[in-house]
């Protein structure tokens, strides 16, 4: 039977089967031997062990130091601030420089502030004021690092291989994010110093991993500033307007991190461990849901599954709300990440399908500020709402909230919500080889 099929190589119908095989997903293995991406990958694993659990022990320590569940908001708003106005700055910045070496800076200077607070705690200078102004310093890190990194990912692989490399680059970076928080509860039996310092020691080493990754680039050409381009782009295609202002509504109403403590603390009853447990918790929710749709993607009626997504994630904050049982709230937890999941998964490749490369930097960057308000502002929003209604008030209210966003967006996106596929006949994005430098 092989000769025959041989033979005909150079038929047609050949071609078309040739032609078809070159779009079906490749296999894990052909991934793992795409060495650039492998390399930022495991960068990226380290990277983002460090810094979840870098956040878990500013919010516990801040916690430790003045009981306020305000503060715990500031802390929040204190990111999300620089961030906001520094992103399209960023997003330029991006385009026009290597991309890889501004992930290595990032990653160094997230070191440098878990040195500061190392060194603080051993001298006892750990102050509120000290660990406001180093999230500020985070905040304006972040505003260069998730466009970078974001923009950084279809140089690494062939277009083929992207979707499969977003879906195993979320399950390994979910996988840093549940063992970075566990780890960084169960070390805080060690001290403050012990968690300050492996994080250190963490961001070193994907710095490094970073200044080695070879991949193609070329110099940008010289144009003029445009850092609005990204909102222009974004703002034309609404599917992906409505994709990424339904994260910023529904999660930033939806989102209880800031209140986690509170809920380890006084509600749940479970100390350190407990709390990095149930800040892993939505992680492992959605690596199990990495993990299903690197298998089996979602393919049609990506628009209402998204929206269910962000309904079921609003549920589950309900049922996290109102529960007194350590368990019952780690499910929720973990369901949510699972939803949430699915919602990164497709807006994040709504995004990647329809831009050029030339201005991935700027649509990144408008993308990050979507993420970040619906991350660190929820976080300030969860903070005051619970000061003013208590912690259990405020995650029902913003569960409640985020159901009644999914609903209207049905109606306010009706392109979005009838959307059926993600891969469109004629792609905006086109990759196009560099030379290496």
């Amino acid at each position: 039977m092989s000769g025959p099929a041989s033979a005909s190589s150079s038929s047609p119908d050949a071609a078309v089967l040739t032609a078809a095989a070159a779009v079906l997903p490749p296999s894990f293995s052909d991934l793992t031997r795409e060495r650039p991406f492998m390399h930022m990958w495991t960068a990226r694993l380290f990277g983002t062990a460090a810094s979840q659990r870098l956040l878990v022990a500013i919010g516990w320590h801040m916690y430790e130091l003045t009981s306020s569940a305000w503060d715990l908001g500031l802390v929040g708003l204190y990111q999300f601030v620089p961030a906001l106005l520094l992103a399209l700055l960023a997003g330029h910045i991006v385009d026009r420089h290597h991309r890889g070496r501004i992930v290595a800076a990032c990653f160094a200077v997230q070191g440098l502030v878990g040195l500061v607070l190392l060194l603080a705690v051993l001298e006892k200078h750990d102050t509120r004021g000290l660990l406001l102004g180093l999230s500020l310093v985070l905040g304006a890190v972040r505003a260069f690092q998730m466009p970078a990194q974001q923009a950084l990912t279809p140089l690494l692989v062939p277009p083929g291989m992207l979707s499969r490399a977003m879906a195993f680059s979320s399950a390994g970076m979910q996988g840093a994010i549940i063992g970075g928080p566990a780890l960084g509860g169960l070390r805080f039996v060690a001290g403050m110093a012990v968690v300050y310092g492996a994080s250190v020691l963490f961001f070193v080493i994907a710095c490094v991993l970073v200044l080695r990754l070879r991949y193609a680039y070329t110099p940008a050409a010289r144009e003029p500033a445009t850092v609005f381009a990204g909102v222009d782009f974004i703002w034309k295609r609404k599917p992906v307007l409505g994709a990424v202002s339904l994260d910023l509504f529904a999660v930033l109403l939806g989102g209880a991190v800031a209140l986690l403590p509170i809920y380890a603390k006084d509600i749940l009853h479970t100390g350190p461990w407990g709390l990095g447990l149930l800040r892993g918790a939505p992680a492992v929710g959605a690596l199990v849901m990495s993990i299903a749709l690197t298998r089996r993607p979602v393919e049609r009626h990506v628009g209402r599954t998204l929206l269910l997504a962000i309904g079921l994630f609003g549920l589950c904050m309900v049922v996290f709300g109102i529960s007194k049982s350590f368990i019952v709230s780690l499910i929720a937890l973990a369901v949510s990440g699972g939803a949430d999941m699915v919602n990164v998964v497709i807006r994040q490749t709504l995004v990647q399908l329809e831009t050029p490369d030339a201005m991935r930097g700027r649509v990144s960057a408008v993308n990050s500020i979507f993420i970040g308000a619906s991350n660190q502002l929820g976080e300030f929003e969860s903070g005051a709402t619970a000061a003013l209604l208590g912690p259990v008030g405020s995650v029902v209210v913003g569960g409640v909230g985020t159901m009644l966003v999914a609903l209207t967006w049905f109606r306010l996106f009706p392109s979005l919500a009838q959307r059926d596929r993600l891969v469109v006949a004629k792609p905006a994005a086109t990759f196009k080889p560099a030379k290496p430098g």
